[in-house]
């Protein structure tokens, strides 16, 4: 239901979720394998983060790595917290948060980077392709999408998301693949990390 269910169901899920202090513990990744590609692609530009949470990218990545930052989540509660970091540490004027679905959300802007961090799990595999590429409008001339996904546990693949970087790497012109055993983050499992930087392929 968190994953696929409606968005007012989804929603009151995830805030619930985040009310208490379940997932405390995901809120410092300062040395997560996701910053550098971000650093490199953002070039000081814009980030659509879908998916964003409690707003550590908005948070965690080097100040002058972008200008402008709008981060997405379906949870009032998770965003609330993003606002009050990113109050608390001088980045509000370039930090924005908005309440919306994956699936759903749409905005006219265009971006450098469009990074779906851990979010992809949310989208049915089925649904990659076109979500994707309808957000693919949103991505300035040479940017590009940044997907981040545990893809192993204890040196095993993780069947579901290797079954999401496979789409990606059918349907879309990779830039960059790289493979993380030690992501940067804590997490039960000895999971590893995959960072796929791509974008939507050109017509001939």
């Amino acid at each position: 239901m968190k994953a696929y269910g409606p968005p007012g169901l989804k929603r009151i899920l995830w805030n619930k979720e985040y009310s208490g202090n379940k997932w405390d513990f995901a809120d410092h990744t300062e040395n997560d394998c996701v910053y550098s590609h971000l650093e490199k692609h953002a070039a000081n530009g814009s980030i659509l983060d879908l998916g964003c949470g409690t707003g550590n990218t908005a948070n965690e990545l080097a100040t002058n790595a972008y200008k402008k930052y709008l981060g997405v989540d379906i949870s009032e509660v998770c965003l609330s917290k993003a606002r009050r970091r990113s109050q608390g540490n001088g980045r509000a004027a370039k930090n924005e948060f908005v309440c919306g679905d994956i699936l759903e959300f749409s905005t006219p802007e265009k971006f450098d980077v469009i990074l779906l961090r851990e979010s992809l799990y949310h989208v049915p595999i089925t649904k990659i392709e076109p979500t994707l590429n309808r957000y693919g409008k949103n991505l300035k001339e040479n940017g590009v999408f940044v997907v981040r996904l545990y893809t192993s546990e204890n040196g095993a693949p993780k069947p579901r998301p290797t079954a999401m970087i496979g789409v990606i790497e059918k349907e879309f012109d990779v830039v960059e693949n790289c493979y993380y055993r030690d992501p940067g983050v804590t997490v039960v499992g000895n999971p590893g990390a995959t960072v796929i930087v791509f974008r939507p392929k050109r017509a001939n």
